[in-house]
């Protein structure tokens, strides 16, 4: 008997985890207003790739200055929107102003998780960590960087359309 339940409580679980909506939480752009999540990843029917971040995490800078190098050219042959939330804490979030502009991120919005309620919805328990959204729904997700995983993304978001 309990081995027919633990399948059912399986399913349950993943139905929950597939059809449960995104998060609503707070978050600060640079000038320190706020937003709601569901706002900031508006695009109509296109994707949002968000990236969450921090100033001390080196892989993180790596992916987000290797997709800021292609952003233009992915915007404009997609709509794809990238929006790049840093999870950094109080102690580390005056750098993200200054890594922002010393980098040259300019394309593309830059938020703070200034309560950390996005991370902690979204269960993210490291950074660098991505995830796709497309309707409503987060369609792809990875919490690593590698040199040229920005193809894949890119790729990814092709196969969207």
């Amino acid at each position: 008997m309990k081995k027919s339940i633990l399948p059912i409580i399986g399913l349950l679980f993943l139905s929950f985890v597939t059809f449960s909506p995104l998060p609503e939480a707070e978050i600060k752009d640079l000038q320190g207003r706020t937003h709601r999540f569901s706002e900031v990843i508006a695009n109509g029917d296109r994707p949002v790739i968000v990236s969450f971040w921090a100033t001390w995490c080196v892989p993180c800078i790596k992916e987000l200055d290797a997709i800021a190098e292609v952003y233009p050219d992915w915007r404009e042959e997609t709509g794809v929107k990238l929006v790049a939330v840093s999870v950094d804490d109080e102690k580390t979030a005056r750098r993200i102003k200054p890594m922002v502009h010393g980098r040259g991120w300019t394309d593309f919005e830059i938020y703070h998780d200034y309560k950390g309620e996005l991370q902690q919805a979204l269960h993210i328990v490291s950074v660098p960590y991505l995830i796709v959204i497309h309707k409503g729904k987060i369609v792809f997700q990875k919490n690593t960087y590698t040199p040229g995983s920005e193809e894949e993304l890119y790729d990814f978001i092709l196969s969207l359309k």
